[in-house]
């Protein structure tokens, strides 16, 4: 299964083919027609691998525009014609005529799957459009904080999903979110909208996480109500808010039953488990709706990763979680951007490079020393 990957903003693919290999697969109908063309006139007549000519022209209609195609067929049609004046009896007529139907049917397979391929790639162009609204690009640094992002879809089909992360330089500090809207499809995609929307607009505004929480909650209960669906009952977020002081010196952090983020504080790593559990967003209704912010110390040099459950619930072969905690440390202290690279390339090789969910992640890096602090 392929997946696409956004690292700061900026969508990238990775290769299955380098160089050599996607040369040859592009040539492949070209090198087909070339050794059954040898094999017909270096083998007896009686083996006739001449019809076996029709395949080339089939084989370009999955990678060859059409006129290439045609003119493949029309190739091998004249190598045909060529092996009849040497052999006599090889139901030239028949091949020909093969040759010619398996052609025509080529060049129309041709036509539609590039008819298909633009309309994919104009569906693409839109979906990107919304991934760049949806998850915007984040600077990779904001009053000294080094902050970079990692966004891996599973699928080649679905770019956007229910995944989400903001960072916003507020008076009150570096407010990050990263959430998990639970479900599929649209709807996901659309709550995961709603739920950024609004972090957007209050994070400057509200003087606490638990005031910015309290709209997060109220903006997917209104989503919700206004987009009904079968499984509404288990439409709900989990998210994590960080707020980084612009003293610095501490975080302040409010689960909403997200997977706990990984501290490095002094060389050791921390699950920053929370101290008193708080309600997913949209189920402050059944569960009610106190919201607990635990403050650890962040001094310089100290790390943190936000993630989503996609990391931790990568299975390799055997079944096997992938273990974050326990790769954090074999991997140590590193830059934000070096460290997410890591973690792409550890967990696509843990998961024998197929993902069964998608992932996003945020590094965070306090800076050795601190700018001055902005006015509020």
């Amino acid at each position: 299964m392929m997946h696409f990957v956004i690292m700061s903003g900026r969508l990238r693919r990775p290769r299955r083919f380098y160089g050599a290999r996607w040369k040859a697969v592009l040539l492949s109908p070209a090198i087909l027609t070339v050794l059954i063309s040898a094999l017909a006139f270096s083998t007896p007549r009686e083996i006739a691998f001449s019809r076996l000519l029709p395949a080339a022209p089939a084989l370009a209609a999955a990678m060859w525009p059409v006129l290439p195609t045609v003119l493949l067929g029309a190739f091998c049609l004249l190598v045909m014609i060529s092996l009849s004046f040497f052999y006599t009896d090889l139901g030239t007529p028949y091949t020909a005529a093969a040759i010619v139907l398996v052609t025509l049917a080529a060049a129309y397979a041709s036509h539609v799957r590039i008819q298909r391929e633009e309309a994919l790639f104009q569906v693409r162009l839109v979906a990107d459009a919304a991934q760049k609204v949806l998850l915007r690009p984040l600077p990779s640094r904001i009053n000294d904080v080094e902050i970079e992002s990692l966004y891996l879809a599973a699928q080649e089909q679905a770019r956007i999903g229910g995944d989400f992360y903001e960072v916003a330089d507020t008076p009150y500090g570096v407010r990050l979110l990263i959430g998990d809207v639970r479900g599929k499809g649209l709807s996901a995609v659309g709550a995961a909208s709603a739920v950024i929307s609004c972090f957007r607009e209050n994070a400057y505004d509200q003087p606490d996480l638990r005031g910015i929480t309290r709209r997060l909650e109220t903006s997917i209960t209104r989503y919700s109500a206004a987009f009904p669906t079968q499984d509404l009952p288990e439409r709900f977020a989990t998210a994590i808010l960080v707020e980084i002081p612009h003293d610095g010196g501490a975080i302040r952090i409010l689960n909403c039953g997200h997977p706990p983020p990984l501290l490095v504080h002094r060389g050791e790593i921390r699950v920053l488990e929370p101290s008193t559990p708080s309600p997913p967003l949209n189920l402050a209704a059944l569960i009610g709706d106190h919201y607990y912010v635990d403050t650890v110390p962040f001094d310089p040099g100290d790390h943190l990763l936000l993630y989503t459950d996609g990391v931790t619930e990568t299975r390799d072969r055997a079944g096997e979680f992938f273990p974050l905690p326990e790769w954090m440390r074999r991997n140590g202290p590193a830059a934000p951007r070096d460290l997410l690279d890591r973690l792409h390339h550890d967990l696509l090789s843990y998961s024998g490079g197929r993902l069964d969910d998608d992932i996003a992640a945020l590094a965070v890096r306090c800076p050795n020393s601190r700018g001055p602090t902005p006015a509020a």
